[in-house]
């Protein structure tokens, strides 16, 4: 944008020589202003005024450069050129000042949304005891940079506790309903012994907040979750499905979906949960990968309304470390929808790594735990 109003002039000098007497192609210098408010400031703007006048007096003043036996500078058509030349001009100036004020008040609302972000999903460490994490959020909209993904992994007494969520809905009510989860999270996690029982809490949490929110959809407002556990030393990953995309286990001869087919409702829909929410689990080898991620993956579709085969995609590249793993993932999303992505996508990858002693048996741990939480092992401290 700021080569076009040297290119316009270019171009009206190029064809002025070559056009009929009755072709007054120096007129298009009317626009000359306009064309530089696109990229310029105010006092560029009015230079380029000037400029045009000038132009536009040499082209109708000179015969030789125009093809005109006389000179036509103080023609009335010519005069009437000026004057439109300088009202535009001052136009221009003012949408140029306009422009700019604009553009800096966007950096400073983007600013703050890149500080909102921060808070909301604040970079996970990149590694946490025996596990080695990576995240990514990829947002719908290019303007954007919060919405209502979420994710977040706390360590605790009974190990790294996982989270990934999806806020039904979109704007300023589904960022405050994520925030409010990921604040309840973070405690609660250090607090509750249980996985179900942590779940049960986040569902407390989730249907207090949506009672305090005004508008017509407090009764749908609703969140999809995963809650993980991985147990410090442990070879073996606890579940409970909230109504969410199950997490993948993604191994080197094979990706396995964590899915035992009895996920509980969404949070916030507590009352169609007619018993107590299970844990599942699942072997969890040093060298393996946990990927959570929201619907907005596994929903992206290509030109032909495909969606985007994740399971598959993970197979045919083979082994990749977390990083590799989530750049890859970033870049084929993009790839597979033509830069049209359709919903915000969040994901979290978690690859344990060989750093201490066995102390669960991964037999026991290959069949999903249905034991209610009075039912439930001890969690090592």
């Amino acid at each position: 944008m700021r080569w076009l109003p040297v290119a316009y002039v270019a171009a009206v000098l190029i064809l002025e020589p070559l056009t009929p007497v009755d072709w007054p192609v120096s007129f298009l210098l009317v626009a000359l202003p306009l064309v530089t408010a696109f990229a310029y400031g105010p006092l560029v703007v009015a230079g380029a005024t000037a400029l045009a006048v000038v132009l536009e007096g040499v082209l109708a003043g000179t015969p030789c450069c125009a093809g005109r036996p006389v000179g036509y500078l103080w023609d009335r058509h010519y005069v009437a050129d000026y004057v439109c030349t300088v009202l535009v001009g001052g136009l221009g100036t003012i949408l140029a000042a306009h422009r700019i004020h604009r553009e800096r008040t966007l950096a400073d609302v983007r600013f703050v949304a890149e500080i909102a972000q921060r808070v909301l999903l604040r970079p996970l460490p990149q590694r946490i005891g025996d596990l080695r994490l990576e995240s990514f959020y990829l947002s719908a909209a290019a303007e954007a940079r919060i919405g209502g993904d979420l994710y977040e992994a706390v360590p605790t007494a009974f190990g790294v506790r996982l989270l990934i969520g999806d806020v039904r809905g979109k704007g300023l009510q589904a960022v405050e309903t994520a925030a409010a989860l990921l604040g309840a999270f973070r405690e609660a996690a250090h607090d509750e012994p249980d996985l179900a029982a942590l779940a049960r809490r986040m569902e407390q949490s989730v249907s207090r907040r949506a009672r305090h929110i005004r508008g017509s959809e407090t009764g749908e407002r609703f969140i999809t979750a995963v809650f993980a556990e991985i147990p410090a030393g442990g070879r073996v990953v606890r579940v409970v499905n909230c109504g969410h995309p199950p997490p993948l286990v993604i191994r080197p001869d094979e990706v396995r979906e964590l899915d035992s087919g009895r996920s509980g409702p969404p949070l916030n829909l507590g009352m169609l949960l007619t018993e107590p929410h299970h844990i599942d689990s699942y072997p969890f080898r040093p060298g393996e990968q946990l990927l959570l991620y929201t619907d907005g993956v596994t929903e992206t579709r290509d030109a032909t309304g495909a969606f985007y085969p994740l399971a598959r995609r993970l197979r045919s590249w083979g082994p990749l470390e977390p990083g590799e793993l989530l750049a890859r993932l970033h870049r084929d999303l993009l790839e597979y929808s033509g830069d049209r992505l359709q919903d915000d996508t969040a994901a979290l990858a978690a690859c344990l790594l060989d750093g201490g002693p066995r102390t669960v048996d991964d037999s026991t741990a290959s069949q999903p735990d249905h034991r209610s939480p009075k039912g439930s092992p001890a969690r090592p401290r």
